[in-house]
């Protein structure tokens, strides 16, 4: 990690995880590199690069987000697949994250982010 504070995107598409992820990420430290609920707007964001690792959930309004899981990997990027679905149940492309089941505790949440950035 930099000096900078790290730069998270989170991917979620429920309204209220989202903002709860995002207050819990300022609050520990973390920039928040963006939140998108949609395919485009998180591919869009990793595009840019300003990023340093991911929140994502799997499934977005009922689409898969793997893409964006698979986008992140291209890039070398960490993240995290924060899912009510096991590992187990997911797609293929979340292979490359490490996995926390839904409902997690903010403090497991971001001491995951602090290893993912450190290893």
């Amino acid at each position: 990690m930099s000096a900078a504070a790290p730069r998270i995107l989170i991917v979620e598409d429920e309204p209220m995880l989202a903002y709860a992820l995002e207050e819990c990420l300022l609050e520990a430290g973390f920039a928040v590199a963006g939140v998108a609920s949609r395919l485009a707007a998180a591919l869009a964001v990793i595009e840019s690069g300003a990023l340093d690792a991911a929140i994502l959930d799997t499934n977005l309004a009922g689409t898969s987000a793997s893409p964006v899981a698979l986008a992140l990997a291209a890039r070398g990027l960490p993240f995290i697949v924060l899912s009510g679905y096991l590992p187990s149940q997911q797609p293929e492309g979340f292979s490359g994250g490490q996995h926390l089941q839904k409902p997690c505790r903010p403090d497991r949440l971001i001491a995951a982010l602090h290893d993912l950035l450190a290893g």
